[in-house]
C-alpha cells in the first residue's frame, strides 16, 4: 500500500480527495492534543448512541457488544497511560473511533451510523462541561462556608467600612465577610440555572439536517442524564442550531467571568489589609512569597494572582463572543477555537477558588475536618481594624441619627455634624472625645446620652434591621448561611 493510500485509509472523510494533506495543515487544524480532555464524555456518549442504535434495531445486538467491549479497553488504555494518540487522527472522536475498529473491526464503523462529529462534539462539549460545573458548584459551596467560618469567629469585631476608600461608617468584621458570602450565593444561582441549558441533547442532529434513521433521540437523553427538572428528556430541537450552538459555552464562560470579579475584589481586600498601612490581617507565610533582593518582604501572591487571573477568565469570554459573532449557520471549523478558552476558563475557576477557600478558611482533612498541621491562614488583627475605624470619623453619622431623632431635619443635622467634624479634626480628636459642653455648642439638643451613639459599638448596635450590621442581624445571617450550605 502506497503512502498516500496509508494517509488516506486513516482519514474519515478522505476518500474523495487527491492528494494527501500536508503536515502543515495536519498540526493546524488538529485539536487531539487539547480536546482529549473530552475522552470520557465521548465514550459515554457513543456508548448511549450505539445501545440505542441496537433498541432501534439499526445495528445488532453482537453490534453492541463489541463496541461496549472496545470501549472498555479504551478506557482502560487511556486510563493506564497505554493509549496512543495520533495527530494524523485530528481530534479525541477520530482517535477513539479508530482505536475501536482496530479491536473490534466492523462493528466499530456502524457506530457513527446517524451521528456526524458536529453532534458528537457538541454532546461531549456539554456532557464534560455539565461534570465541571457539578464540581464547581461543591467549590462555591466550599468558599460560602470558608467565609462563614471566619465570620461566625469575628461577628463583634469593628471594621471601618469604606465608600471611595474614605472611612465611611463602622461594620462588623462578619458583616463585610458576608458581603462576599452573598455574591458567591448568586453565582451559585447562576451556575445552577445554566446547567439547565448545557444538560441538552445535541446527538441524533448529524451533520445540520437530521438523519433518515429512525432514532430514538429521547432514549439517549435519558441514558445520558440529559433531563429536566421533571424529569423529562433534554433535546435540542433544532439539527441547525443544535449542532452549530456554542451559548452555553458562553454563558458559562459570563458567569466565570463574574465569579472571578468577585474573587478579584476580595483578593483586592486582602491585599490591602495586608499591607503594612493598614495591617488589618495576616496571611500564613504558606501563601505568600518573598523577594529576591529586599529580605523584609511578605508578598500575598496567591490574592494578587487570583485578582490577575480574573482578566484571563474574562478574556476568554469576549474571545468566544468575537468567535460566534460572525458564523452563519451551521457548524465552521471556527468551532474548534471554543475549547481552550473554555477548558482554560474552568481550570482557573476551580484552582482559584480552591486556593481562595483554603487560604481564607483554611484547610480541612479528607473527612472535612480542620487539618491541625495547617490551620487558617489569614489571622484577623481586630485591635488594628478598630483604631482604624476611630481614625476616620466612622460615627459622624450616627450623630446626625441623635440629632434627628432629637426633631432636627436631617440636612440641618448633615450640616451641624459637617462644622463639629470639623472643629474635632483641627483639635486631633475623635467626636466621641469631645466634651459635652463642646457638642452642646454645636447644638442644646445634645445630651449625656450622645456618647453611646459616638462609640463604635453603639453605631453598630443602632443599625438593627435586616440587612444590618448590628451583631444580632449579623448573627442570623451567619445562621441562615449556615443551614443553607449544611
Amino acid at each position: 500500500m502506497s503512502t498516500h493510500q496509508l494517509d488516506k485509509k486513516a482519514q474519515a472523510w478522505s476518500a474523495l480527495f487527491s492528494e494527501p494533506m500536508s503536515e502543515l495543515v495536519k498540526r493546524y487544524t488538529a485539536s487531539v492534543f487539547f480536546d482529549k480532555r473530552l475522552w470520557q464524555a465521548d465514550i459515554e456518549g457513543s456508548l448511549a448512541h450505539a445501545e440505542m442504535l441496537a433498541a432501534q434495531g439499526i445495528i445488532a445486538a453482537q453490534d453492541l457488544a463489541q463496541i461496549q467491549h472496545g470501549m472498555a479497553q479504551i478506557r482502560s488504555e487511556i486510563e493506564s497511560g497505554a493509549f496512543e494518540w495520533k495527530l494524523e487522527l485530528e481530534d479525541v472522536h477520530l482517535n477513539i473511533e479508530a482505536r475501536l475498529t482496530q479491536l473490534v473491526g466492523d462493528a466499530g464503523k456502524r457506530l457513527h451510523t446517524g451521528r456526524s462529529r458536529n453532534d458528537q462534539v457538541a454532546t461531549d462539549v456539554r456532557l464534560w462541561l455539565r461534570g465541571e460545573i457539578d464540581q464547581i458548584a461543591t467549590l462555591l459551596a466550599d468558599m460560602q462556608r470558608a467565609l462563614v467560618h471566619v465570620a461566625a469567629q469575628n461577628v463583634d469585631v469593628i471594621l471601618p467600612g469604606f465608600t471611595h476608600l474614605q472611612v465611611a461608617q463602622p461594620v462588623s468584621f462578619a458583616h463585610h465577610l458576608l458581603a462576599y458570602v452573598e455574591m458567591f450565593a448568586r453565582d451559585a444561582e447562576r451556575l445552577a440555572d445554566l446547567r439547565k441549558r448545557v444538560n441538552r441533547l445535541p446527538l441524533g442532529s448529524a451533520a445540520l439536517a437530521g438523519t433518515s434513521y429512525p432514532l430514538d433521540r429521547e432514549r439517549v437523553a435519558r441514558n445520558l442524564g440529559m433531563v429536566d427538572e421533571a424529569g423529562r428528556p433534554a433535546v435540542c430541537q433544532n439539527s441547525l442550531d443544535a449542532v452549530s450552538d456554542r451559548d452555553f459555552a458562553i454563558e458559562f464562560t459570563g458567569f466565570a467571568s463574574l465569579v472571578m470579579v468577585h474573587v478579584s475584589r476580595l483578593a483586592e481586600e486582602i491585599v490591602v489589609w495586608m499591607s503594612q498601612n493598614f495591617g488589618f490581617i495576616n496571611l500564613s507565610d504558606r501563601y505568600c512569597t518573598g523577594s529576591s533582593i529586599m529580605p523584609q518582604k511578605r508578598n500575598p501572591d496567591v490574592a494578587e494572582l487570583a485578582r490577575g487571573k480574573s482578566g484571563r477568565v474574562i478574556g476568554h469570554l469576549m474571545g468566544l463572543i468575537t468567535l460566534m459573532k460572525g458564523q452563519p449557520l451551521a457548524y465552521n471549523k471556527d468551532n474548534q477555537e471554543d475549547k481552550e478558552p473554555l477548558f482554560d476558563t474552568v481550570d482557573t475557576v476551580k484552582d482559584t477558588l480552591r486556593i481562595m477557600a483554603e487560604m481564607i478558611g483554611g484547610e480541612v482533612a479528607a473527612d472535612g475536618s480542620p487539618n491541625p498541621q495547617r490551620t487558617r491562614g489569614l489571622t484577623v488583627k481586630a485591635e488594628a481594624m478598630q483604631a482604624a475605624a476611630l481614625r476616620g470619623y466612622a460615627t459622624a453619622t450616627d450623630l446626625a441619627d441623635y440629632l434627628v431623632k432629637k426633631g432636627l431635619p436631617f440636612r440641618d443635622a448633615h450640616e451641624v455634624v459637617a462644622h463639629a467634624v470639623k472643629d474635632a479634626i483641627a483639635l486631633g480628636k475623635d467626636l466621641s472625645e469631645l466634651p459635652l459642653e463642646t457638642l452642646q455648642g454645636y447644638d442644646a439638643r445634645i445630651t449625656a446620652d450622645v456618647h453611646e451613639a459616638l462609640t463604635l459599638s453603639g453605631s453598630l448596635n443602632a443599625r438593627n434591621t435586616l440587612g444590618g450590621t448590628a451583631p444580632a442581624q449579623v448573627r442570623t445571617q451567619i445562621q441562615r448561611h449556615q443551614a443553607r450550605l449544611g
